[in-house]
């Protein structure tokens, strides 16, 4: 029996008297209802196809080569046209169509003979096996690697790119797994709801799911009951998914989940509980453009700028200069507001080319964010440079922190360089060890933030990745909000901001339960801004602590979700 079997979702209801009714993990609150479709076929492999003659072998290897590169560049045209993590991952995904170790090891299966649509899928096979064995991060690359295969097989055979069907109306989609790629080009307006066999709370899928605003449910593990061409619906507040529920009740329902929509849609700010306790309702963004696009919701600035973007995919270094003209269009996107950029969190699942790095048993637990700029201190000086310059004559100066933070004297070294450069310093808090020492921390810093995705990961060592251990990677885990409390607490104690720019700051109950934790600032995908914001007004300070008590003292987390509803609702 599998962890999600036994606790990683709540017991299925049956408030639409469906037929089938099944349990997942809710990751995109909303209810959505259409029919059910699910992903077409992938392209098939010929395993006994003869081996090549020897004079076919070089043909092979460059049409291999060229189908390669052909897909890395249409997920790289992809990723220019998009934003966000969106923009992110499809930068990454292209990264691995064009990864020189998987295309040497299909060329050299080419070359003993074996057809390259057959070399494409077994080289594939060595690397998800390499990347399982690492866990963590890397096996989050296993779905992306399968999907890079796919495409690749398919141009060299000449079939269309696999992916999502597009539904000719409003449609429940079903799947596994989907691949970040796939889930990065949906259309929201035709995708209405979104259900997965495997995948966790805090992954790709579920971080672009939520972003895009399509209610969400991952690791329900009997989703094939819910078969395609039924009428479906999915219940991201709840985790559940449902086929040929009574037409009566479920459009009463959706029409009530439409009126909230609509009341939080018109929720224009600022963040403050019913009681007057103001709330920084901010947006985590990755470029310009997703800026811009941020500053036109209901936010009062910056809470996460992820910066991997100019640094993802280049074969060099980016100059300072390239990088201060990125940093200055965010910071101008919301000129005299506050902007938060978190420095370089490059390793593990996202490598730069640029650097040279030893391959890592566990790259998840190995050099990966503060810890890069510990072995390449060039690349944090080039880009504090950079940020300095971007704020020069910025009328709000902007905070600076740093990722993968797990000293006191890593938070010192980080705040000295940034102090000294006239910038605010800050840390993330995602290794346990960083929330246990938060008062030390906050001596040395202005500011912290908790990134609730790789905390909850490190608390509960549970790969994030993981169907099985779903319920561990949910940051409604009460050893997760025990420690946000001590981290909230330390804040309280030193007067400095604590925020939260996980996406566990997207979810409108838990973020009333952080509040209660102490939490100060709530940075998510800007499309979450305005159910978080609306709910945070109908509840008063004492409500929300109320609510954190409960829920950190519960004894799982579906008894915390339970438990913070039933003080809040």
């Amino acid at each position: 029996m599998t962890q999600s079997d036994t606790s990683s979702t709540a017991s299925a209801t049956n408030p639409f008297d469906a037929s089938v009714v099944v349990a997942g993990t809710p990751v995109v609150g909303g209810l959505a209802y259409g029919p059910v479709i699910r992903v077409g076929d992938r392209p098939r492999i010929d395993t006994a196809a003869p081996d090549l003659a020897e004079d076919e072998r070089e043909e092979q290897k460059d049409a291999f080569t060229r189908a390669a590169e052909a897909v890395g560049a249409r997920l790289a045209d992809r990723a220019s046209h998009s934003t966000g993590v969106s923009a992110e991952v499809l930068t990454a995904t292209a990264g691995l169509a064009r990864d020189r170790g998987w295309i040497s090891t299909a060329a050299g299966l080419i070359d003993a003979g074996t057809p390259a649509p057959a070399a494409a899928a077994a080289a594939t096979e060595k690397f998800v096996e390499m990347f399982t064995k690492l866990g963590g991060l890397m096996a989050e690359r296993v779905t992306d690697l399968r999907d890079v295969r796919d495409r690749v097989i398919a141009e060299l055979l000449g079939l269309p790119e696999p992916g999502i069907p597009t539904p000719d109306v409003p449609s429940i989609l079903c799947a596994d797994d989907l691949a970040p790629a796939d889930t990065a080009g949906l259309d929201p307006d035709l995708v209405v709801g979104l259900a997965m066999r495997l995948g966790g709370p805090s992954s790709h899928t579920a971080i672009i799911a939520r972003q895009l605003g399509i209610p969400c449910v991952v690791a329900a593990a009997d989703l094939d009951q819910i078969v395609s061409g039924a009428m479906g619906y999915v219940d991201g507040t709840t985790g559940e998914v449902g086929s040929d529920p009574d037409a009566a009740l479920i459009e009463a329902a959706v029409a009530r989940a439409r009126d909230q929509a609509a009341a939080a849609a018109a929720w224009r700010g600022p963040g403050v509980t019913a009681d007057g306790h103001p709330v920084a309702i901010l947006a985590n963004v990755a470029d310009g453009v997703s800026a811009r696009t941020a500053s036109s919701a209901p936010v009062e600035g910056v809470g996460l700028f992820r910066t991997e973007l100019a640094f993802l995919d280049r074969a060099t270094e980016p100059t300072v200069e390239e990088q201060t003209a990125l940093y200055r269009e965010v910071i101008d996107a919301f000129a005299g507001q506050k902007v938060v950029i978190r420095t370089l969190d490059a390793g593990s699942d996202k490598p730069l080319r640029f650097v040279e790095t030893e391959e890592e048993p566990n790259p998840a637990m190995g050099v990966r964010g503060n810890r890069t700029a510990v072995a390449h201190p060039e690349i944090r000086r080039g880009q504090l440079d950079a940020l300095a310059a971007a704020a020069e004559g910025v009328a709000s100066v902007p905070w600076v922190m740093a990722p993968m933070i797990a000293t006191v004297d890593e938070a010192r070294e980080f705040a000295e360089q940034v102090r000294s450069r006239g910038l605010v310093p800050g840390v993330m808090v995602e290794v346990p060890s960083a929330a246990v020492l938060a008062d030390a921390i906050l001596a040395e810093v202005d500011f912290v933030s908790i990134g609730t995705n790789d905390l909850t990961q490190y608390t509960m060592a549970a790969d994030r990745m993981s169907p099985e251990l779903a319920s561990l990677t949910d940051p409604w885990q009460p050893a997760v909000l025990s420690l946000i409390g001590m981290v909230g607490a330390a804040g309280e104690r030193a007067g400095k901001n604590v925020g939260v720019c996980g996406e566990a700051a997207a979810d409108p109950l838990l973020a009333c339960v952080l509040v209660g934790l102490g939490v100060r600032s709530l940075s998510s995908a800007p499309a979450a801004s305005p159910a978080v914001g609306l709910k945070l007004s109908a509840v008063s300070m004492a409500q929300c602590r109320d609510a954190a008590r409960a829920a950190s003292t519960a004894t799982s987390a579906i008894a915390a979700r339970e438990a913070a509803r039933a003080v809040i609702g």
